[in-house]
Formats: C-alpha cells, sequence, structure tokens
C-alpha cells in the first residue's frame, strides 16, 4: 500500500530510492532493517517552530513501533505467511517517507514551510493513515505473538487513530497571507506587525534573516512552475523588507563576487560560451548547431554579422533556439560548486512577467524605497559606517535581478553612490562601485549611469586609483559592462585615462582584476578608433608581459588588435619576439589559445607583409606545428592553419613579395573576433 508521490510537497532535496522501494531483503534482514529505521525516526527531533504538535505525534507513533520490532527482532518466527512479508515491506516505505518528510521540513526555509503549512500537515496525515490500515491488517494471529505484544499493537493502532494539529500554525499563516495581499495592495506592513510574526518564526535578526532568503532562493531552484516559483520570490521580497526594517541594514560580509574564471580552468569547457569564454547564463543554438550565450552571440549578430563566429559559415538565418538541456545542466553545476546562477537578462520586462507577481515587486519597492531615503537621511550626517550598511544592502539586492536593478535605479540611487566613489574609507568605495557594477548588468541602467552627473567619472577615477585592487578591478568590470553598447565603448575608448587604467591593471594587478581589465580591452578592441588608442598605450607591450599568466585573454586581445591594424605596432615593438611567444602558444597552448594564435598569425603575415612572414618561417619547426593543429585542431584553428601553411610554403617558393598584404587584403577569410560581454 505504497504512498503515492502526491502526499509530498515540493522538496528542497529529493529522498533517495529507498523511499519509494522496500529493499529486497530476506523476511528477517527486512525485520531488522525495520527495527533501525524506525529507531531512526524515533531519534528525530520534534521541529521546533512549525508543526510541532504533528511532529511529535508522528515520532511519538515511530518510537511505539521500533518497540514493536524490536520485540518481533527478539522472538522471531521460523517461517513468515505472505500477509506479514507485504506488510514488513509497506511499513518500510511509509517510515522510509516520514523519516524523509521530517528531514525536509527540518531543513527547509521557514517562510516557505508556513506557507506549505496545509499541505504538509495534510502529508503526516495520509502517512499516519497509512500507518494505521497496515497495522489493522498486519497477521498477529499468524504471527503466533506474545499476549504483550498484541496488547503494544493495539496501542499502537489507537495512537494512529488521533492526529493532532496546531491551529497556532495555521493562524500564523493566515496573518502572512494578510501582510503579502497588503504589499500587493501598496500598502506597507505594520512594523510591530511584522516583528511579532518573525519573532514567531525566530527570525529574530538580521543574521538569521539572511539566511532564510538564502535558503528560499535555493527553494526557488526546486519548484517545477512559474506561479509556485514567483510565490517564494515574493517570499524573499517580505523577508528582505523585513530585515532592513526591523534590523536595520546588515555588517557588510567579505563577498566573492565574481564567478571562477576560464583562466582558472574550473568551468567545463562546454559550459563556457565560444566568444565570450566566460560561463553561459542562456545557451542558444544558432542554425550552425553550434551553441552560444545569447548576450554574446545577440551583440554579434546586432553588429552586422552574418557568419558563425566559430565555424564561419553563414547563417541560414538569425533564430535562436534555447539550449534547455545545456542550461538546466549549467544550473546544476553551478548549485554544487555554490555559483551563483541567473539568466542573461536581455529580454527580462522590467515588469516581472513570467518572474514575480506584483507582491514581490511591490515589495521590491518598498525595500529599495527605505534603503535610499535612509541613505540619503544618514549622508547628511555623514555616519560612514551606517552608510557603508546602507551601500552594503543596495550591492546585494542589485546583486539579485533586473527587477531590483531596475528599481534601485529609478529611485534615484545613482546620484547618492557617486559621493561614496571617491570615498576614504576602503569598504566603503568597494561598496558603491560594485552596486553601479550590478546595475550596469540591467540594459536600461547603462544609459542611466552614463547620462547621471559624475557617476562615469567617478568610477575612470576608482579604475586610475582606487583604495584597492579589488575597487580597481569591479571599476574595470563596469567599464566591461558599459561597454557592451557600441555608443558607450566608442565613447569610453576615446578617453585616455580609460585606456591607461585598464593597460595599468591587466599589467600590475592580481588574477581576479588584472582579468576584469582584460575583458574590458577586449571590449574595446572592438573599435577601431579605440584599438588605436590602445596601441598608443602599450597594449602591445602588455599582452606580451602577460602571455604566460592569461594566455587566451593575451591571445584574443592581439587578435583583435592585430585585425583593428595593430600589426606595425607589434613589429616595431617586437622584431620578432611576438612571433616567437605566439609560435610557443601554437605549440602548447589550449585549443581556444592555439585557434586564437593561428587566426593572428594569418592577419600578421598578410598585413605585415613579407617581413612577418619571414620572421615566422625562421621560428624551427614551425610547419610541423602547423601540420599538427591541420590534423587535430578546432574547426576553425583547422582552417587558419591550412591558411598559414599556404602562407609559409608562398614565401618558401618565393611567390611573396612586398605587395603581399595588399594583394591578398581584399581575399582574406573573414577573422572572428571575440567580444566579451557582461555575465
Amino acid at each position: 500500500m505504497a504512498v503515492s508521490g502526491d502526499a509530498f510537497p515540493v522538496r528542497k532535496r529529493r529522498p533517495s530510492l529507498g523511499a519509494f522501494v522496500s529493499p529486497n531483503l530476506s523476511d528477517q534482514k527486512l525485520l531488522q532493517s525495520l527495527l533501525l529505521l524506525s529507531q531512526d525516526v524515533s531519534s528525530l527531533r520534534p521541529l521546533g517552530i512549525l508543526l510541532k504538535r504533528i511532529s511529535a505525534s508522528v515520532i511519538r507513533k515511530s518510537r511505539l513501533i521500533s518497540v514493536l520490532f524490536e520485540e518481533l527482532v527478539r522472538n522471531p518466527t521460523t517461517v513468515y505467511p505472505p500477509s506479514a512479508a507485504m506488510c514488513y515491506e509497506e511499513l518500510h516505505i511509509v517510515l522510509q517517507r516520514i523519516k524523509v518528510l521530517l528531514e525536509v521540513c527540518s531543513t527547509c526555509s521557514r517562510m516557505w514551510l508556513l506557507m506549505q503549512i496545509p499541505s504538509i500537515s495534510s502529508s503526516f496525515h495520509h502517512l499516519i493513515v497509512e500507518l494505521s490500515t497496515l497495522l489493522d491488517i498486519f497477521p498477529a494471529r499468524d504471527l503466533n505473538l506474545s499476549e504483550d505484544v498484541c496488547e503494544l499493537l493495539n496501542l499502537i493502532k489507537k495512537q494512529c487513530s488521533e492526529t493532532a494539529a496546531d491551529p497556532a500554525d495555521e493562524s500564523l499563516r493566515a496573518e502572512v497571507l494578510k501582510i503579502m495581499e497588503n504589499i500587493k495592495r501598496e500598502i506597507a506592513p505594520d512594523h510591530s506587525e511584522l516583528r511579532r510574526i518573525f519573532e514567531r518564526l525566530n527570525l529574530r535578526d538580521s543574521a538569521s534573516c539572511s539566511n532564510e532568503i538564502e535558503n528560499l532562493e535555493a527553494e526557488v531552484q526546486n519548484q517545477d512552475d512559474e506561479k509556485s516559483k514567483a510565490d517564494v520570490v515574493a517570499l524573499i521580497g517580505l523577508v528582505r523588507y523585513a530585515k532592513c526594517v526591523l534590523h536595520g541594514a546588515s555588517t557588510p560580509r567579505i563577498e566573492t563576487r565574481r564567478l571562477k574564471s576560464a583562466a582558472e580552468g574550473s568551468i567545463p569547457a562546454d559550459f563556457r560560451c565560444p566568444i565570450t569564454l566566460d560561463l553561459m547564463r542562456d545557451p542558444v543554438v544558432v542554425s550552425t548547431g553550434q551553441t552560444y550565450d545569447r548576450t554574446s552571440i545577440s551583440l554579434w549578430i546586432e553588429s552586422g554579422h552574418a557568419t558563425c563566429p566559430k565555424t564561419g559559415q553563414t547563417l541560414a538565418h538569425t533564430q535562436l533556439i534555447p539550449n534547455l538541456a545545456l542550461k538546466s545542466l549549467i544550473s546544476t553545476w553551478c548549485r554544487e560548486q555554490r555559483i551563483p546562477f541567473e539568466s542573461a537578462e536581455v529580454n527580462v520586462k522590467t515588469n516581472g512577467a513570467g518572474s514575480k507577481n506584483k507582491t514581490a515587486l511591490e515589495a521590491i519597492k518598498m525595500t529599495v524605497s527605505f534603503l535610499v531615503n535612509k541613505l540619503m537621511a544618514s549622508s547628511q550626517t555623514a555616519e560612514v559606517t551606517v552608510i557603508n550598511r546602507l551601500v552594503h544592502e543596495l550591492r546585494v539586492l542589485a546583486k539579485t535581478d533586473s527587477d531590483c536593478r531596475n528599481c534601485i535605479a529609478g529611485a534615484g540611487a545613482l546620484p547618492l553612490l557617486v559621493k561614496f566613489l571617491s570615498s576614504e574609507n576602503p569598504s566603503l568605495q568597494i561598496n558603491a562601485v560594485t552596486t553601479i557594477l550590478n546595475l550596469s548588468i540591467l540594459e536600461a541602467n547603462k544609459a542611466r549611469i552614463m547620462e547621471t552627473d559624475g557617476v562615469l567619472n567617478g568610477v575612470i577615477e576608482v579604475l586610475r586609483s582606487g583604495a584597492t585592487w579589488e575597487a580597481k578591478g569591479n571599476a574595470a568590470a563596469t567599464v566591461f559592462s558599459l561597454t557592451g553598447v557600441q555608443g558607450f565603448r566608442k565613447k569610453l575608448g576615446k578617453k585616455t585615462r580609460v585606456v591607461k587604467a585598464l593597460l595599468y591593471l591587466a599589467k600590475e594587478g592580481p588574477a581576479g582584476p588584472r582579468r576584469d581589465a582584460m575583458v574590458a580591452i577586449l571590449n574595446l578592441a572592438g573599435d577601431r578608433e579605440a584599438v588605436e588608442k590602445l596601441v598608443e598605450g602599450g597594449v602591445v607591450e602588455m599582452v606580451g608581459e602577460v602571455m604566460e599568466a592569461m594566455v587566451e585573454e593575451a591571445v584574443a586581445v592581439l587578435e583583435l588588435v592585430v585585425k583593428r591594424g595593430g600589426v606595425m605596432a607589434i613589429s616595431a615593438a617586437y622584431h620578432g619576439e611576438m612571433m616567437k611567444k605566439l609560435a610557443a602558444v601554437l605549440r602548447d597552448g589550449s585549443d581556444r589559445a592555439r585557434e586564437g594564435v593561428a587566426a593572428t598569425l594569418v592577419n600578421m603575415c598578410r598585413k605585415g607583409g613579407s617581413e612577418m612572414v619571414a620572421e615566422l618561417a625562421a621560428i624551427s619547426g614551425i610547419e610541423r606545428v602547423v601540420w599538427e593543429i591541420m590534423g587535430a585542431g578546432t574547426g576553425r584553428a583547422r582552417r587558419k592553419a591550412a591558411t598559414l601553411l599556404r602562407i609559409l610554403r608562398r614565401w618558401a617558393a618565393g611567390l611573396i613579395g612586398e605587395h603581399f598584404s595588399t594583394q591578398h587584403s581584399a581575399t582574406s577569410l573573414d577573422i572572428s573576433t571575440r567580444i566579451v560581454l557582461p555575465a
């Protein structure tokens, strides 16, 4: 008499197969397994805040059942009748489900548990009824049980006929639902009432509320339908609002803003976008069958390209098909690695359709309004500690999703944040620039940042002379995000201060900030005028210095610089040294790096003339390396290697002269560029 899956609400983690299938054991071993399982359930503590009465009742019944099985194990029967074996199997399934339900309820979000009171109470009741039914048909006579054991069995039956519920839980649930309905109607909750409810749930301080938010965020991933997800998101909004108004902004904690980078080698190759080399958040398939992150390939197509960046094939159409299977794998991997996962937001509507309901949106607006008003009042009294906490709270909120970013920018936070970019307090400066970075992820906010007085100059000053490397790195990441818009890329690329600061950070900064600078440089290098500034600022020298530490990023930058006319700078600066470095990467680098080097060398030879080809041909074993790539490289690398081999052989045959570059410029193959976009 197995319990249906509908007896359980959505779980924080799925039960093991043992929760659904009785173990394939002999009768005696199955009885021993039942004893251990019932003892496990008996050892669990009743739920401490919600469902206390019914959970204690279930555990008490399990304790009596464990005594029954102890007696049965102590006095084994030689031959078990088939009816007894069937009861044992079904009892094992029911007890395992009870154990799973108790464990899930003890570890899940309290707010979510409160909202699930009716269904979870029903689940407990259903399982108790199953126990009662199985005990009613238990073949006591066939097993020749002693009188004491029969009395114990009757006591358990009587206990199972009683189900204890706690009306206080349902009353508390009704109060929370009323508050959420008022928020939906734009009525702010009464603070004293809110405090009483949160104290009842033992959410008594900022830390416990933050943990509750994390639990709810994890619960969103476990919901199967959009309505359930939206309901959980609304609960997150309520808890976040209560945390701010009841306990004030939380003390800033050390955070890891950035994901593990491709350069660190921790992201599986199949999860990285071929264009950006970053983790894909919204993988889509183009007509050639290749998968890219939606943001990167969209900008590639919008920039006028009609080819697949990876294969070079002409796109039959520009329709982007979501790769849902890969997205699910990436999301699962991110949860396992404790890496925040958020889909690309280019097409996310600010009204939250499909992801939030009105309650959630109004809760966000109330929270943002509270924080911005407090920040405005605190900034006038120069309370640095309070200001830092408020800015940190905005930083965390801006990291959440597009609706939060839209609300924060719309509430007028940007002019307030400008003041703190020049703060002498390092933590406040980091929180301010990182908040702007998080806001810039939303496309609409990019224009707000560029147009709000002082914001762009403030970010540039942090990039140039920030108090910490982290602040400089986050400023570089902000520049990187803003350059995702073609017009802003041109504007930023003309600023010598930006170019010099990025090049310095790329050469001198630690690993994280250095990579932030490199991806910003990559974006700027997509504009020909910006390349001129980069070359003047010493981008070629910088690439040579960081080639070993950040080979893929360095090669990607050089590929774009060469394509945009920087070949002469390479020739003037290195006299063959860069060619040797590239040849070394061609021989020993990753597939991605070798592909970029092959494309770069083709362009260098075509645009640099016979002198450049001669430098390449003079490198020992270069033809053998090119042959290896033609046989084992990526598709694009093989094509570029074949072109490179033809160039080398034509040079060896004396067919390449001074005018090689102009003769071939009209027939040169399209070189795919790497356009790096905000994650």
